[in-house]
């Protein structure tokens, strides 16, 4: 088997490797692409079919996408969300994805007008990649995920038919996707590791959901790091408070630290300890009960009187 092949059988089924899928969907087996490797593919205005990409969408959003969007427009970040996203689950455990909304009562980019499209400075990270396709794979022994790339070649579309040629990396290079890519990294690896953890300890729960979700609408995660129940239980030192305050890339990458924390328990923004135990008085009954309701739930037992039952 080549190791260029990635479509041949039995790759996705090695045991060394875990897939993870970017919202990029695709009838076309992927054929693997280094950086190095040509493309030929060009889109313009002159092309018989500009524009009909847009015409059936279905694409998946970042947290960076969101706030793209939301500075080109002049608007809140939870205003681009209510006009011109929708909700929809990303796993069998309800992880929350947002994706674009079409048209009303229709398949288009409601951005999409005739020239092409209205935002295209800003568009999505879905939308730069076109018509390359990415894909994640981790080796099962390893933290980190490589990046796949191959082509998407859809019946409509003309620009591979274009003769002209250039590098993965020089097309990444002119659509400007290695800063959406810089920024949306921590967040993939976020939705991998929760993806992942969620056979292993049962469905996420209803408050852990909420927590992921919070990252879409940057605006109000601002105001939450600013709140006074928030600052009384993390100790921000001044470098970083006024990062996240005045840089949204920088909020961003906070948040993603701050969801690995609260999720999963990788510390890396310091607690004020008075506060962490005023907060367990508070909430010891509740995780106490709690633990009682999984005991109870998976039947816990002493492994030793498992062994002689």
């Amino acid at each position: 088997m080549s190791e260029n092949d990635l479509d041949s059988p039995g790759l996705w089924d090695d045991p060394l490797f875990e897939r993870f899928q970017t919202p990029v969907n695709s009838p076309v087996a992927p054929h693997q692409l280094t950086l190095d490797d040509e493309i030929q593919f060009r889109c313009h205005k002159g092309i018989a079919c500009f524009n009909a990409c847009c015409s059936n969408i279905d694409i998946t959003l970042t947290p960076w996408d969101i706030r793209c969007m939301a500075r080109r427009l002049d608007l809140k970040t939870w205003q681009v969300m209510l006009k011109y996203t929708m909700p929809f689950e990303m796993d069998a455990h309800g992880l929350p994805g947002v994706k674009l909304r079409p048209v009303e009562k229709g398949t288009a980019c409601q951005f999409m007008v005739e020239e092409g499209c209205s935002i295209y400075e800003d568009r999505p990270t879905a939308c730069r990649y076109y018509a390359l396709g990415i894909m994640e794979l981790r080796r099962k022994d390893s933290s980190t995920l490589e990046d796949v790339y191959f082509m998407v070649k859809e019946e409509h579309c003309l620009g591979h038919q274009e003769e002209r040629r250039l590098t993965v990396r020089e097309y990444r290079q002119e659509q400007g996707v290695e800063v959406y890519d810089d920024l949306n990294r921590g967040w993939m690896d976020l939705v991998v590791k929760k993806k992942s953890a969620g056979p292993a300890v049962g469905a996420p729960s209803e408050r852990s959901l909420q927590l992921f979700s919070m990252l879409y609408d940057l605006d109000a995660f601002r105001l939450f790091t600013q709140s006074e129940g928030f600052n009384r239980l993390f100790d921000i030192d001044p470098q970083t408070r006024k990062a996240i305050d005045e840089d949204d890339a920088e909020l961003l990458r906070f948040g993603v630290r701050f969801l690995r924390q609260t999720l999963f328990g990788e510390k890396s923004i310091p607690m004020r300890e008075e506060a962490v135990r005023e907060r367990y008085e508070r909430r010891k009954e509740v995780i106490e009960q709690k633990a009682r309701e999984l005991a109870e739930k998976y039947e816990l037992r002493d492994p030793q009187e498992e062994g002689e039952a």
